[in-house]
Protein backbone atom coordinates (compact mmCIF):
# COMPACT_ATOMS: atom_id res chain seq x y z
CA UNK A 1 0.00 0.00 0.00
CA UNK A 2 1.35 3.24 -1.17
CA UNK A 3 0.56 6.65 0.41
CA UNK A 4 1.76 10.25 0.32
CA UNK A 5 4.59 10.39 2.82
CA UNK A 6 3.68 14.54 2.82
CA UNK A 7 2.94 14.32 6.37
CA UNK A 8 6.48 13.81 7.42
CA UNK A 9 7.52 17.14 6.22
CA UNK A 10 6.74 20.88 7.74
CA UNK A 11 3.80 23.15 6.10
CA UNK A 12 6.05 25.81 5.31
CA UNK A 13 7.83 23.12 3.13
CA UNK A 14 4.48 21.64 1.42
CA UNK A 15 3.86 25.15 0.79
CA UNK A 16 6.63 26.10 -1.02
CA UNK A 17 6.88 22.46 -2.94
CA UNK A 18 3.13 23.55 -3.98
CA UNK A 19 4.03 26.97 -5.08
CA UNK A 20 7.05 25.81 -7.11
CA UNK A 21 5.07 23.40 -8.90
CA UNK A 22 2.57 25.76 -9.80
CA UNK A 23 5.24 27.87 -11.17
CA UNK A 24 7.02 25.44 -13.06
CA UNK A 25 6.13 26.11 -16.40
CA UNK A 26 7.01 29.43 -17.66
CA UNK A 27 3.26 30.12 -19.39
CA UNK A 28 2.04 30.61 -15.65
CA UNK A 29 5.11 32.92 -14.81
CA UNK A 30 3.76 35.00 -17.37
CA UNK A 31 0.58 35.12 -15.91
CA UNK A 32 1.74 36.11 -12.99
CA UNK A 33 3.90 38.53 -14.67
CA UNK A 34 1.02 39.86 -16.44
CA UNK A 35 -1.42 40.22 -13.23
CA UNK A 36 1.48 42.29 -11.62
CA UNK A 37 2.02 44.29 -14.66
CA UNK A 38 -1.50 45.41 -14.73
CA UNK A 39 -1.84 46.06 -10.84
CA UNK A 40 -5.46 45.41 -11.18
CA UNK A 41 -7.82 42.56 -11.50
CA UNK A 42 -8.06 41.63 -14.90
CA UNK A 43 -11.46 40.63 -16.01
CA UNK A 44 -10.83 40.45 -20.03
CA UNK A 45 -9.07 37.94 -22.21
CA UNK A 46 -5.66 37.30 -20.46
CA UNK A 47 -5.22 34.83 -23.63
CA UNK A 48 -5.40 37.66 -26.39
CA UNK A 49 -1.90 38.77 -24.21
CA UNK A 50 0.01 35.27 -24.61
CA UNK A 51 0.63 33.36 -27.37
CA UNK A 52 -1.78 30.42 -26.07
CA UNK A 53 -5.07 29.34 -26.55
CA UNK A 54 -8.26 30.19 -23.85
CA UNK A 55 -8.34 26.93 -23.00
CA UNK A 56 -4.78 26.60 -22.42
CA UNK A 57 -4.61 29.77 -20.49
CA UNK A 58 -7.92 28.67 -18.30
CA UNK A 59 -6.04 25.67 -17.60
CA UNK A 60 -3.33 27.14 -16.16
CA UNK A 61 -5.52 29.83 -14.54
CA UNK A 62 -7.04 26.48 -12.71
CA UNK A 63 -3.53 25.74 -11.69
CA UNK A 64 -2.40 29.12 -10.41
CA UNK A 65 -5.82 29.26 -8.54
CA UNK A 66 -5.50 25.85 -6.95
CA UNK A 67 -2.60 27.18 -5.14
CA UNK A 68 -4.33 30.75 -4.16
CA UNK A 69 -1.59 32.68 -5.80
CA UNK A 70 -4.42 34.09 -7.71
CA UNK A 71 -7.77 34.44 -7.34
CA UNK A 72 -11.23 34.61 -9.20
CA UNK A 73 -14.17 36.24 -9.03
CA UNK A 74 -17.36 35.41 -11.67
CA UNK A 75 -19.02 38.63 -12.77
CA UNK A 76 -21.59 37.59 -14.82
CA UNK A 77 -19.98 35.85 -18.14
CA UNK A 78 -16.43 36.52 -17.82
CA UNK A 79 -13.83 36.15 -14.02
CA UNK A 80 -11.51 38.31 -13.14
CA UNK A 81 -8.38 37.39 -11.94
CA UNK A 82 -6.27 39.58 -9.35
CA UNK A 83 -3.23 38.05 -7.20
CA UNK A 84 -2.79 36.85 -4.23
CA UNK A 85 -0.09 39.25 -3.10
CA UNK A 86 -0.78 38.53 0.53
CA UNK A 87 0.41 34.86 -0.35
CA UNK A 88 2.64 35.87 -2.84
CA UNK A 89 4.68 38.02 0.13
CA UNK A 90 4.90 34.82 2.27
CA UNK A 91 5.92 32.81 -0.09
CA UNK A 92 8.55 35.20 -1.17
CA UNK A 93 9.87 35.87 2.21
CA UNK A 94 9.85 31.72 2.41
CA UNK A 95 11.82 31.41 -0.35
CA UNK A 96 14.13 34.12 0.31
CA UNK A 97 15.02 32.00 3.99
CA UNK A 98 15.22 29.40 1.83
CA UNK A 99 17.94 30.39 -0.26
CA UNK A 100 20.03 31.94 2.26
CA UNK A 101 20.16 28.92 4.49
CA UNK A 102 21.16 26.50 1.38
CA UNK A 103 23.75 29.41 -0.04
CA UNK A 104 25.09 29.86 3.63
CA UNK A 105 25.75 26.12 4.44
CA UNK A 106 29.48 25.40 4.97
CA UNK A 107 28.85 21.86 3.81
CA UNK A 108 31.47 22.25 0.77
CA UNK A 109 34.70 24.67 0.86
CA UNK A 110 35.53 26.74 -2.13
CA UNK A 111 35.28 24.41 -5.38
CA UNK A 112 38.84 23.41 -5.91
CA UNK A 113 38.51 21.99 -1.98
CA UNK A 114 35.57 20.06 -2.82
CA UNK A 115 35.97 16.52 -3.83
CA UNK A 116 32.27 16.22 -5.37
Amino acid sequence: MTYAKTAAFTQEQQQLARVAKALAHPARVAIIQLLASKNTCISGDIAAELPLSRTTVAQHLCELKAVDLIRGEIEGVTVCYCLHTELLRRVQQQFAAFFIEATTASSCGPAEACAC
